[in-house]
């Protein structure tokens, strides 16, 4: 084969599968979501240790992937409703299957929805979660401003990412989220974008040896 045909047929490959992981197909995507569900599972223990859940919390998880994410925080609010939002129908799909017996109970629900208009009433949850998905949404202040909107006053919202400036490995992740035309922040810019769409009792933690951070902030009692 040409070269130049063979390294453009690789390259082109290598960009198809990147945007998988930014919006899995239905067929092709599948794959990357199991993969994704297992890898992130660690990450996600360890954020939700820095966010309070009670027993009978409403709980949104945006960009719920596989699933994997609702499943923990059914485990850490037994008594009360998990919800998740995707925009991806191959995640909404998966993230069902695995979700079928807690959905079939009343206790989870998985819709098709973007983060720049959630399906939801004002002050609904007590806490939102956003697990490795930031990167991709549209408009970062706007889409921080919805969450805003559907969470309780006194809600939080936690921010969950292993891709992020100064992290141990962003020399590497850094041309990876280029090219999936995604945004990546430091610390400080997480919590200045936090403060600036209008949370309050902002907070930031790093795992510097994994390279994984999150971000909390909560919903003014007074809004």
């Amino acid at each position: 084969m040409n070269p130049i045909l063979y390294y453009t047929l690789l390259g082109g490959g290598a960009f198809y599968a990147l945007n998988q992981v930014r919006k899995p197909s239905r067929v092709i995507g599948r794959p990357f979501l199991w993969l994704m569900n297992n890898s992130h599972s660690s990450l996600t223990d360890w954020g939700l240790t820095h966010v309070r859940i009670e027993q009978d919390f409403s709980i949104l998880d945006v960009g719920c992937g596989g699933g994997r994410t609702m499943q923990k925080l059914a485990a850490l609010a037994p008594e009360g409703r998990i919800f998740g939002v995707d925009y991806s129908a191959s995640s909404v799909s998966v993230a069902r299957g695995k979700n079928a017996p807690l959905i079939k109970a009343g206790r989870v629900e998985v819709q098709r929805a973007s983060v720049s208009q959630l399906p939801f009433s004002p002050d609904k949850f007590d806490v939102v979660t956003a697990v490795e998905t930031q990167y991709y949404w549209p408009d970062l202040v706007n889409d921080m401003q919805e969450i805003l909107r559907v969470l309780k006053p006194g809600g939080t919202l936690i921010v969950i990412a292993e891709s992020y400036k100064g992290a141990k490995f962003d020399i590497v992740q850094r041309p990876v989220m280029k090219l999936l035309r995604s945004t990546i922040m430091s610390l400080t810019e997480q919590r200045e974008l936090f403060l600036n769409a209008g949370y309050t009792d902002v907070r930031t933690y790093e795992e510097p040896k994994k390279g994984w951070m999150c971000a909390t902030g909560r919903k003014s009692i007074a809004s």
